[in-house]
């Protein structure tokens, strides 16, 4: 029995640490925004674009989710090389109550890197560790629902 308790102990103490992950991006209003900055809060990071579609359907939810939930910060990340402009009046017809940050697609943050796939939507935890990643459309619900299933 202490053989199998060792054992287990050293297994877990083998399991990879989620390190804390961070990045620096400016906002469309030219203000910075630094993911750190949301510690203590759930960060939902989700890489879109323009002229993807489903990308274009998750914003009034992700809206919803960022709105309605205290604990909850959505970051949009606009994966896109184009003019400051082209978001603004993207976002008119796609309103967008979280802040959306533009990323560089030739020099993404280091700590999330490109996305292979858009939408791709990161949860990063209280604590600054990334938790989990969504390849593909994400909904409030599921990011609620894995929160409470995991958090």
């Amino acid at each position: 029995m202490k053989r199998l308790m060792l054992l287990m102990v050293l297994l877990l103490a083998t399991l990879p640490v989620a390190a804390e992950i961070d990045f620096e991006l400016p906002a469309l209003d030219g203000s910075a925004h630094q993911l750190s900055d949301y510690r203590g809060d759930w960060v939902v990071v989700n890489y879109w674009a323009t002229w993807c579609a489903p990308c274009r359907k998750e914003i009034p939810d992700l809206s919803e989710l960022h709105d309605r939930r205290d604990d909850i910060v959505v970051l949009g990340l606009a994966f896109e090389d184009t003019e400051v402009e082209v978001f603004e009046r993207f976002l008119v017809d796609y309103p967008a109550s979280y802040p959306i940050l533009l990323v560089d697609v030739y020099d993404p943050p280091a700590d999330l890197g490109a996305p292979r796939a858009l939408p791709t939507t990161f949860l990063v935890d209280a604590g600054g560790a990334l938790v989990h990643t969504w390849l593909g459309p994400v909904t409030g619900q599921m990011i609620t629902d894995w929160i409470e299933d995991h958090g």
